[in-house]
Order: C-alpha cells, then structure tokens, then sequence
C-alpha cells in the first residue's frame, strides 16, 4: 500500500548536528509509527497536537497544526481541541497553544493571499 509522504523539517533544521535523530524521525516516527494501521493520520494528528499542547510542546505545534489541516482537520476543529484542553490540562497551555494557532494560521492566509 502506497501511502501518502509526510515530510519533516528535522533533516534540514538538526541533520548537520544530529543525523541519527534525523534519521529516526524520518524513518521510524514519520516512515513507521505514523503508519500504523490501527489510527488513521487525522486521529494521529488529533493525539499529536493534544499532547503537544497538553505538554505545553509549542515550539512543535507550528507544524503539527500544518501536518493536522494536511490529515483533513480544520482550523476550527483544532481551536476546538485546545478549547476543551483547557479544562483538562489548564488554562495557559491552551491558550499559549491558541496563540501559536492563530499566528500559523494567519501567516498561511497571508501567504495563500
């Protein structure tokens, strides 16, 4: 089975200094995990993105909100997540992680215009 290509930015922003954690993102994250089939890539996304903001991760959220509009998840599905976060994992996380949504968004809106 043929499946779709997720790309990472690990080869190009760590690889110079870290070539191995390039090389398990590319191949055993993205080229395995990822493509297990007992969760689809939008449940994956989902679980992502709701670890990373309960983790209060958000220097990974740019790209994982980019890879979850990718998996089929919109915008406003994603707001909803960080949402009902807030009430689990605690109010700055969720909003830390709403900021960074809505400045990755905005700068794919200017970017499309």
């Amino acid at each position: 089975m043929k499946h779709k290509l997720i790309t990472s930015s690990a080869r190009e922003t760590l690889g110079d200094l870290a070539p191995a954690f390039a090389d398990y993102t590319e191949k055993v994250l993205f080229g395995d995990v990822w493509r297990r089939e007992a969760l689809s890539l939008r449940e994956r996304s989902l679980i992502t993105v709701a670890a990373l903001v309960a983790g209060e991760h958000v220097n990974q959220l740019p790209y994982h909100l980019f890879l979850a509009k990718q998996n089929g998840i919109s915008e406003e599905e994603l707001v909803e997540v960080m949402t009902h976060l807030a009430f689990y994992v605690g109010w700055p996380r969720a909003a830390s992680a709403i900021q960074v949504a809505k400045d990755v968004f905005c700068k794919e809106k200017e970017t499309d215009a």
